[in-house]
């Protein structure tokens, strides 16, 4: 294998990027934007994710500029403690979950492929039609200085929920549904420390349910909430001050706090109908979405990468023939289907879906959280459990 062509330089592409060059391979990672996207988004990197940051040789870095969470909390709206969930107590464990900002981690892989000789990140490059035949695959692209084509051994769609290269092989129909639920995410400065809030925190209730967690050192928090379907950006922008004033402790007025984004979302729940065909592949949101409450949307991209990688690298070292990508795909969608989709609906259900006042009792999930607080064993298989999205494709070696 000489060359795999990279669609989508986000945090996915450039991971398998950074990888696949490190053992050599010309990488061209192309993007039709003009930079890194500066979007923080998501920022918590659960355990699977944390053994291919470390893979990729940027962990260090990671663990550098932002930090590792000491747990996870479940509360009724007046703060009163349901049950949590420790990471402390995974201690120096090497894939205890770690945070940084999803453009504060862009940066650390952005300048770290940079390092590699074999690897080009081309910006402003938009993939418009994508090809192969029994040789190789192809894309045309939009360059600044006219459309391109260029050829490689792969080609892989890292380049999420509106992928250019899975609509090219599938159409635009995105199988799946989007739930009848709004969020609004926001990242804030606001002192939730002073009303003994965890690192974490989600809000189980009815009507005002949200989540809140740190996700730098200077105090910034990322905070999601919950609002009526169906009303314009506008209309949930103006009603963001008294959302605010409602949910968040100490009920603050503006001026009390800073926020520095604010985007209303959509909640998905999609899979491709493949992640293979033939020479083209896709992995992370260009093959498959969940809503964001529980983190297994990043978390589980990312152990797609390591899977794909795997299986590529068997092909490159003559380990594994090309079967192995069927392989690939067949795994990374049961796991969508049978661990992500299901769990995280799951996830997003406990928030609202039950009374507050009896779900330490009532729900099997915080039962065994409260089990946790006495058996240090327990707690740090709960604190691991989302290694169930990872899969080692090296086990589907021939040689």
């Amino acid at each position: 294998m000489k060359k795999v062509i990279i669609v989508g330089a986000g945090p996915s592409g450039l991971i398998l990027g950074l990888l696949l060059a490190k053992a050599g391979i010309e990488i061209e990672l192309l993007d039709a934007g003009s930079e890194i996207d500066k979007q923080p988004r998501a920022a918590h990197y659960a355990s699977p994710a944390v053994y291919e940051l470390g893979r990729a040789g940027v962990l260090e870095d990671v663990k550098e500029r932002g930090f590792q969470p000491d747990g996870f909390a479940w509360r009724q709206i007046d703060g009163t403690l349901i049950a949590g969930m420790s990471h402390a107590v995974l201690k120096d464990h090497p894939n205890r979950m770690v945070v940084l900002p999803l453009d504060r981690l862009g940066a650390i892989l952005y300048e770290h492929i940079q390092r590699q000789p074999t690897a080009q990140v081309k910006w402003s490059h938009r993939v418009v039609h994508v090809g192969q035949d029994e040789d190789c695959a192809w894309v045309e692209i939009e360059t600044p200085d006219g459309i391109k084509k260029s050829e490689a051994d792969y080609v892989i769609g890292c380049d999420g929920a509106s992928s250019t290269v899975r609509r090219e092989l599938f159409g635009p129909e995105y199988p799946g549904e989007t739930l009848n639920a709004q969020i609004v995410a926001t990242n804030v400065y606001y002192d939730f420390d002073s009303f003994g809030y965890w690192d974490s925190n989600t809000i189980v209730d009815p009507e005002n349910w949200y989540m809140a967690a740190r996700v730098t050192t200077d105090g910034l928090w990322r905070f999601t909430y919950g609002d009526k379907p169906g009303l314009s950006k506008e209309e949930y922008l103006a009603r963001q001050p008294l959302r605010y004033e409602t949910l968040l402790p100490g009920n603050p007025k503006p001026g009390q706090y800073k926020i520095t984004n604010i985007s209303p979302y959509k909640l998905q729940q999609r899979c491709a109908p493949s992640f293979r065909v033939g020479k083209i592949l896709l992995a992370a949101d260009a093959a498959h979405l969940c809503n964001p409450f529980g983190g297994l949307g990043l978390t589980g991209g990312i152990a797609d990468i390591g899977s794909l990688f795997d299986a590529l690298m068997g092909i490159h070292k003559g380990l594994a023939d090309e079967s192995i990508l069927d392989k690939y795909s067949e795994i990374r969608k049961r796991i969508w289907t049978e661990i992500i989709d299901p769990i995280s609906r799951e996830n997003f259900r406990r928030l609202h879906d039950q009374d507050p006042t009896k779900a330490r009792e009532n729900d099997e999930f915080f039962q065994l959280c409260v089990k946790g607080e006495t058996d240090e064993q327990r707690a740090k298989d709960i604190a691991l459990g989302l290694d169930i999205v990872r899969h080692d494709m090296t086990q589907y070696y021939t040689k």
